[in-house]
């Protein structure tokens, strides 16, 4: 039995972008139910626009089964997690002076479009947790991946006392307990990054090698998709566009033209993003493009919804949900 938000989402979205969302939402449902897996590719501030609140529940429920993503999209999950009573909401935000600005960056809130994210509270408290987990890893000789210093963290309970929502809206702790497949190329792009080098620079840390880098995700993928796609079908859900999902995407054509090896293509894709469709730019580029490079095939279902990811991708997950 569908819920009321699929209902509504049935009888009024029946044209253009609207039209678009329904036809990838059934898409992505047939996929699933097919046995097949779906991959998704998270850009933008999503996680500070609280996509954990739906995307957790696509976690657990089996609706994604490996996600890549910007740093800051970990680390911000995390920070909504433990500070979320200590945010700031800026309405209007458009209107905002440079000396307001100033104000609001003196006060140790760092604006992410409408919303503050409070530096001590969230920030500073997380770097300080993890700082622990970076010193223990290279103290023992064992470097470890971004997203794998963050699950340990959740594991051990260590910011349990400091969760100011309920952690099942949080998309991390569902990743955490599935031990979803994680991947997030440029994480030195991040605050936590940041914070990471200027550790090994004042003396917290020894070397920067107790973090792995990015081309040891892209092993990981090959691994991972090479694995999973002799077992399943598997689709491609990019929200924004950006290292988050140009990273991924070249998994196929990279196995298939570099190693020499026989997978198939991704056997969905989607894209939300508010780029205007334009040639010469990645995000902004149609789906058909992608078949040039072997990404995707003639026959792959391709959808691209021009409109605003925060509010598009909750939608799709309610419908997928049968919400």
């Amino acid at each position: 039995m569908e819920g009321k938000i699929t209902e509504f989402i049935k009888r009024n979205f029946k044209h253009f972008n609207a039209a678009t969302l329904v036809d990838a939402a059934e898409a992505y449902r047939k996929l699933i139910d097919s046995g097949g897996k779906m991959f998704l590719a998270m850009a933008g501030a999503m996680s500070t626009a609280e996509i954990g609140i739906s995307l957790a529940e696509m976690i657990r429920k089996d609706k994604v089964h490996a996600i890549s993503c910007t740093g800051a999209n970990l680390e911000e999950d995390i920070f909504n997690l433990v500070a979320n009573k200590h945010y700031k909401r800026v309405p209007y935000y458009r209107q905002l002076t440079p000396p307001q600005e100033k104000e609001l960056a003196d006060a140790g809130l760092n604006r992410v479009t409408d919303t503050c994210i409070p530096e001590e509270e969230a920030m500073r408290r997380v770097e300080k947790a993890l700082l622990a987990l970076w010193q223990k890893h290279e103290k023992e000789g064992k470097p470890a991946l971004p997203h794998e210093y963050i699950y340990e963290l959740l594991r051990l309970g260590v910011l349990e006392k400091h969760y100011e929502i309920d952690p099942k809206d949080s998309w991390l702790v569902a990743a955490s307990e599935k031990n979803l497949p994680l991947f997030v190329p440029g994480w030195e792009d991040s605050t936590m990054g940041n914070m990471f080098v200027s550790q090994t620079i004042k003396g917290g840390l020894k070397s920067l090698s107790t973090m792995k880098s990015g081309l040891y995700y892209m092993d990981e993928l090959i691994r991972w998709y090479t694995s999973e796609s002799k077992k399943h079908k598997i689709g491609f859900f990019q929200i924004g566009g950006g290292i988050a999902g140009d990273f991924p995407i070249c998994v196929v054509p990279l196995i298939n033209q570099d190693l020499k090896k026989n997978v198939p293509f991704w056997s969905y894709f989607c894209q939300i993003s508010d780029s205007t469709t334009s040639y010469g730019s990645y995000s902004g580029a149609v789906p058909n493009e992608k078949i040039t490079w072997g990404k995707l095939g003639v026959d792959t279902p391709k959808y691209i919804i021009e409109s605003d990811a925060a509010i598009v991708a909750p939608l799709i997950f309610a419908y997928v949900l049968g919400w």
